[in-house]
């Protein structure tokens, strides 16, 4: 029987970590990435025109300086490192109970549904930090001049409940539940190539693959983490478009520019057809590729480092 031993605590840390250290280097490519997401249309978006990713770069450093390049980042960082630490400390939990039980019939139903089981504490994380994403896409698309902008992260919480009440804070929820397949897809692909590198690994070096974890490197985890993530936008990015563009703030007489889902799906393809659900991908992928790389690259890593310091100890 496998050891119980859950290391719960070091990958929530070694989660945590990697959220962080991904937010703080790659913030500019998400504030970048959401403005883009609400733009065009039939005018629904006060935010200037922007040709690309280095024209917003540069347009927003000019206009709004560094300020305006880290828009949003301390709920950023807030939301990153939650869900990140939460994710990692919840799959540790699940991947105990499937190891524990599978031999049993509970354990084959936990075999059976993997996806699934991957996919559902994503949805707790989803309804966790939720308000924290509103917050965050509202601050990014803050720009010099707004009538009435948020002060800070504390001042925009206090703003939507007094203003639109706290089911204001929970919009984009629908396709941000949708989004869990994001997760599923990319974790379900790391673990996959992380088993064919290490299989085609100990080949090379005549090693048996069973518990073979130190034959991967950095640049190993850092290619894992982009590959995985690259197939998880392609399929599931639509969702955050949509997400992004419910998650405006309203206009001056506090009615929302889109009333739900299905009406942000209507417009979009009737005016920018299935372009329009991919505003913004190229941001998007040269934030979260190098950004999932270095995602995987601290996470494994760290949790390397503090489970010899247990072992030690």
């Amino acid at each position: 029987m496998p050891s119980a031993e859950p290391w719960t605590w070091e990958n929530a840390a070694a989660g945590a970590t990697a959220g962080f250290a991904t937010v703080a280097a790659f913030h500019p490519l998400d504030v970048v990435r959401t403005r883009f997401q609400v733009s065009g249309g039939r005018g629904l978006s006060d935010l200037p025109p922007y040709r690309n990713t280095g024209h917003a770069v540069y347009t927003i450093a000019r206009s709004e300086g560094l300020r305006g390049l880290y828009a949003g980042f301390y709920p950023a960082v807030l939301g990153s490192t939650a869900s990140w630490g939460l994710y990692f400390f919840l799959m540790s939990v699940l991947t105990v109970i499937t190891e524990l039980n599978k031999d049993t019939l509970r354990g084959r139903m936990f075999s059976s549904v993997h996806s699934t089981i991957l996919s559902q504490p994503q949805k707790q994380v989803c309804l966790f930090t939720n308000p924290i994403w509103l917050v965050k896409t509202r601050m990014q698309l803050q720009t010099p001049g707004h009538a009435s902008p948020y002060s800070g992260f504390s001042d925009a919480l206090r703003t939507i409940l007094k203003e639109e009440g706290w089911l204001a804070l929970y919009r984009g929820i629908g396709p941000g539940l949708m989004l869990v397949t994001h997760g599923a897809i990319q974790f379900t692909a790391y673990e996959e190539l992380r088993k064919a590198m290490i299989f085609a690994k100990s080949k090379q070096t005549s090693t048996d693959n069973r518990g073979s974890e130190d034959l991967l490197n950095s640049v190993d985890y850092a290619a894992l983490g982009a590959g995985s993530k690259l197939s998880a936008i392609l399929l599931t990015y639509p969702y955050q478009v949509i997400r992004a563009r419910l998650q405006q703030r309203p206009g001056s007489d506090g009615t929302p520019k889109y009333s739900d889902s299905w009406h942000v799906v209507k417009e979009t393809a009737r005016y920018e057809g299935v372009r329009g659900f991919y505003r913004g991908i190229t941001s998007n992928l040269l934030k979260n590729l190098p950004a999932a790389s270095l995602t995987f690259v601290v996470y494994e890593n760290v949790i390397k480092l503090l489970r010899a310091s247990k072992d030690k100890a």
